[in-house]
C-alpha cells in the first residue's frame, strides 16, 4: 500500500485517503501558445518506470495539493513537499542520489 505524508496537515495517509493529480512541475501553457504546445501540455505526459514526481490530493483529509517523488516500481516515497514549490528540495534530490546514483535529475 502507498503511504505519503501530507506535508500541508503531517497525516500519514494511505492511497484510499488521496487522489492522484499526474505529473508534477509541468510548464502551464497558456493564451497565446502554439497549437502544438498547448495540445503537449494537455495530453502528453511523461510515465516513467522508476523515479517520478507527482501531484497529490489530501481528497479525506486536508483537501490540499501536495508533490510526491517516489519510484513508480517500487513504491519507495522520497519525499514529500508542498505544491507551490517550483522544484525539488534539496533533501529529497540527495536522497535520490544517494539511493540512486545513477538518477539523471528531476528536470
Amino acid at each position: 500500500m502507498l503511504l505519503l505524508n501530507c506535508p500541508c496537515c503531517g497525516v500519514d495517509a494511505d492511497e484510499t485517503e488521496l487522489a492522484a493529480g499526474g505529473e508534477a512541475h509541468l510548464k502551464r501553457e497558456t493564451v497565446g501558445a502554439e497549437d502544438e504546445a498547448f495540445e503537449a501540455y494537455l495530453f502528453m505526459r511523461d510515465n516513467p518506470r522508476g523515479v517520478h514526481f507527482e501531484r497529490w490530493r489530501h481528497a479525506y483529509g486536508c483537501g490540499k495539493w501536495f508533490l510526491a517523488a517516489r519510484d513508480t516500481v517500487t513504491l519507495e516515497v522520497f519525499g514529500t513537499y508542498p505544491a507551490q514549490t517550483k522544484k525539488p528540495p534539496k533533501a529529497i534530490e540527495n536522497a535520490l542520489k544517494k539511493k540512486r546514483p545513477d538518477w539523471k535529475g528531476w528536470a
